[in-house]
């Protein structure tokens, strides 16, 4: 059989491992509780001495309180704050709304604790909701959001500091968008993960595929096509989305009026999307398109064609809740075309150029959309996770940290 996973242990790409923590530095474990009944939890590193900044490190579902930027943050003087959101390691109940509740309170106790500046550092889909957080902390309370895309209410009354800067690390234009651009259309029945419709299926030879180390050949023909009919099946999917939600509500107020424990109990059963196939962008196997310092293949390995019917994937099973708020690109609001024109505060966008989920034209967009005057890109060679592309060297990652104290230094 061929290769087809790209990392020879993916589960620790988001790691410092193998370095190690600078002497002397004070590490907190901390666990937070949110007005809304939840919790988040984090670790609070602080170097030797004392610090009046600290880093923000945070992604909606990843654990980054290990991140691989840590120990050169805490070697340059500059505490952080690696943070866990409440539905961390699980896509199934994601609601980015609920979430910015999670960096709030965090954001508070971080004041709370006497820096003088707090950087907010997104990385991948943590740069969409750090500049989703951005966004409504600007706002005055009464203007926030009010519910998420289900139509569930939310509080974001609560206090919401505003950043001194933000930091956009490989930052994907969002998970709704991210997935729209790789999921499947050819998938003709969603019960049916194996069903293709041949003449939009991506791996078939007749629409231009081939396999590694040949780069994939699509028509412009195809390519329109493609990507109409992904937009179409995203739309197909929010649709079973909020019929699965109004049954729901349906039986909850007809139990509030009528007292019936059928009703009731028929309220409470949850509904699940199962959402087949969503390693599919033309743009891992055909390299003409968009180009860049790529190789063959998709973040997640270099046979997209044989992982896209595995069970790895992105928004493979949620919540019809958390598909719209999180996964759909036609409902999500926590998207950089959505946010990014409403930061105001010092930004920086630093994007792998060998990034096989992060293509040239989406990291052009999101700078481009950024409303900040004060917006630095800087572009360094190495994929998603900053390694050097087909090794576990990461120099990649080593030029963005050098990035980002530059920039800090400006700014901190």
């Amino acid at each position: 059989m061929p290769r087809v996973g790209r990392y020879r242990n993916p589960t620790i790409n988001v790691d410092w491992l193998p370095d190690a923590l600078p002497p002397g530095v004070d590490v907190r474990p901390v666990v937070l509780p949110t007005p809304d009944r939840a919790s988040t939890s984090g670790v609070l590193y602080a170097p030797e001495g004392s610090s009046d900044h600290v880093v923000a490190i945070m992604h909606p579902r990843v654990d980054c309180t290990h991140h691989y930027l840590i120990p050169g943050l805490l070697r340059a003087g500059y505490a952080v704050w690696a943070q866990r959101s409440r539905w961390v390691g699980n896509d199934l109940r994601l609601i980015h709304e609920r979430v910015l509740i999670d960096v709030a309170v965090a954001h508070e106790h971080l004041r709370g604790q006497g820096f003088e500046s707090v950087f907010l550092l997104g990385n991948s889909g943590g740069a969409s909701l750090y500049a989703f957080y951005t966004q409504q902390a600007a706002l005055q309370p009464e203007a926030r959001l009010t519910d998420d895309p289900s139509g569930n209410g939310i509080d974001l009354t609560l206090p919401m500091p505003m950043p001194r800067g933000v930091i956009l690390l490989a930052p994907h234009p969002g998970q709704g968008e991210l997935l729209m651009h790789c999921i499947d259309p050819s998938v003709v029945d969603e019960h049916d993960g194996a069903s293709v419709e041949l003449s939009l299926d991506m791996y078939d030879p007749n629409n231009g595929f081939a396999e590694p180390p040949a780069s994939s050949s699509y028509t412009p023909e195809f390519l329109d096509r493609y990507r109409t009919a992904q937009r179409e099946r995203v739309a197909r999917i929010d649709a079973r989305a909020k019929a699965m939600i109004a049954e729901r509500k349906a039986h909850r107020a007809r139990s509030k009026t009528s007292g019936d424990v059928a009703d009731r109990r028929r309220s409470l059963v949850p509904d699940y999307l199962v959402t087949y196939r969503t390693d599919a962008d033309p743009r891992t196997t055909d390299l003409s398109l968009d180009p860049s310092d790529r190789n063959y293949g998709s973040i997640f390995g270099v046979r997209p064609d044989i992982i896209n019917y595995g069970g790895t994937g992105f928004g493979r099973l949620t919540t019809p809740e958390a598909w719209l708020s999180t996964w759909s690109g036609l409902s999500s609001r926590a998207m950089l075309r959505l946010t990014a024109p409403d930061i105001a505060v010092p930004s920086l966008v630093i994007w792998y150029s060998a990034d096989n989920s992060v293509f040239p034209a989406d990291v052009a967009a999101v700078v481009e959309s950024l409303g900040s005057k004060d917006k630095t890109y800087v572009d360094v060679k190495g994929d998603h996770y900053g390694y050097a592309p087909g090794t576990e060297e990461r120099s990649g990652a080593t030029a963005a940290l050098e990035a980002v104290v530059d920039w800090l230094a400006g700014r901190a």
